[in-house]
């Protein structure tokens, strides 16, 4: 796309309003997405526990964003290129397992796990096997969230480390095991099923059974208070101090960052978001008391994270054109918990199974409501959609920024 088309699209957009129909439909616009949002910032690839050994690795793709997360020998994380350096191969094409050697199909070139370069049959004299090793990203992690950055220069990290991290370390997820897998393919923008995520204006007529357990307000940039919200979240707050959850602060995307995270209360009588409000595994990690509300995470620019006292749940969003969106929400449980014993996995994920998939409808309907001649940006509710003046504000500063440089270090043979 030209500077100048980018330009003119991101001056007609009018702050309060959603975003002009190309935003959500045109296929430069998709590809100034991948290339300014995507392959700029810290995007959520998976999590920690499926890494136990030396050898376990997931892949992760996103346009051309194609990685392999490992553990090496001496338990360190890295995020390597899914693309042989001979030519150019994919190297692995499962989302997870585990695997002595990376080994290209294509002519068998070897990379040990932390990238290196150990085998290169036929290559002549004077091949320098460490002059070959899988090209690099940054890869960082928080109390069991595997994040990846693609650019040369990512944006900081530590401070939504030293935010998140003590809230979510009594959770355990990196003993924790995987429960469960769901993937979707949605028929909307990115954008738009993010845009869902921040607001719960669609709440009371969109999600009886979420709203059957939670509080509809409490969000950040939401105006509506309620005093028996107010009170019950005092009265738990004080409940988790005393249980040990000493972090409780509310942390919103400070000074404009990409994250969020805050623990909120569930409504009297609930103590999981589960369908009954009971709890459907054991306890996690270190927590002790059952009613731990439920922390949330928000990562722009592709996940969200829900952390119950019983159970875990992330969902991880794929950009794959400028009109559909894949999903991919992982579950998690305490590593000893003991399928059809201690916890059943349809029970486990029936609660956000139902309200992801009225998310989706929704999310579907809405974009196709997008791609009509009619469409024009219409007024966010300055009550209910502050968090989606937030989302777009953060956006669009992604894309007034100049394209990254993509990282290209390689790693060398030890």
């Amino acid at each position: 796309m030209s500077a100048s088309r980018l330009d003119q699209l991101l001056d007609d957009r009018q702050r309060g309003s959603t975003l002009p129909q190309a935003f959500y439909t045109d296929p430069e616009v998709f590809a100034a997405d991948i290339d300014r949002v995507y392959s700029r910032n810290w995007l959520f690839a998976g999590h920690s526990c499926q890494l136990r050994r030396s050898g376990d690795y997931v892949t992760f793709d996103t346009g051309p964003i194609a990685l392999i997360i490992t553990r090496d020998d001496d338990g360190v994380l890295h995020a390597l290129a899914n693309t042989c350096r001979h030519r150019g191969s994919r190297i692995l094409s499962k989302t997870c397992g585990h695997a002595g050697k990376l080994v290209c199909p294509y002519h068998r070139w070897s990379y040990a796990s932390d990238g290196s370069l150990t085998q290169a049959k036929w290559m002549g004299d004077g091949f320098r096997k460490d002059a070959y090793g899988l090209v690099r990203s940054h890869v960082r992690e928080i109390a069991g969230l595997i994040f990846v950055c693609v650019a040369e220069d990512p944006p900081d990290f530590d401070l939504a480390h030293a935010a998140i991290a003590p809230q979510l370390a009594p959770h355990g997820l990196e003993r924790a095991k995987v429960c469960a897998v769901e993937d979707y393919e949605i028929k909307a923008n990115w954008k738009v099923v993010f845009e869902n995520n921040r607001e719960c204006y669609h709440c009371p007529s969109g999600h009886p059974e979420y709203t059957r357990i939670n509080f509809d307000i409490g969000m950040p940039g939401d105006q509506r208070v309620g005093s028996d919200y107010e009170g019950i979240l005092a009265s738990r707050r004080a409940r988790w101090h005393a249980n040990g959850l000493a972090h409780t602060e509310q942390v919103n995307f400070p000074n404009g960052s990409w994250f969020r995270c805050a623990r909120m209360p569930l409504r009297e009588g609930f103590v999981t978001e589960s369908l009954d409000g009971r709890p459907v595994a054991p306890l996690m990690g270190d927590l002790t008391d059952p009613d731990a509300g439920s922390l949330r995470i928000i990562a722009f620019p592709n996940a969200w994270f829900h952390a119950n006292s019983d159970y875990f749940n992330s969902t991880q969003l794929i950009p794959v054109g400028p009109n559909r969106t894949r999903a991919r929400i992982v579950y998690l449980v305490h590593e000893d918990a003991r399928e059809g014993v201690d916890y059943d996995p349809a029970r486990v994920t029936e609660f956000w199974k139902v309200t992801t998939e009225q998310d989706w409808r929704l999310c579907e309907n809405n974009q196709a409501g997008i791609e009509s001649r009619d469409y024009r940006p219409g007024p966010l509710s300055p009550v209910t959609e502050s968090g989606v003046e937030t989302l777009a504000t953060w956006y669009l500063d992604q894309l007034r920024s100049p394209a990254v440089t993509r990282r290209s270090h390689a790693c060398s043979s030890a």
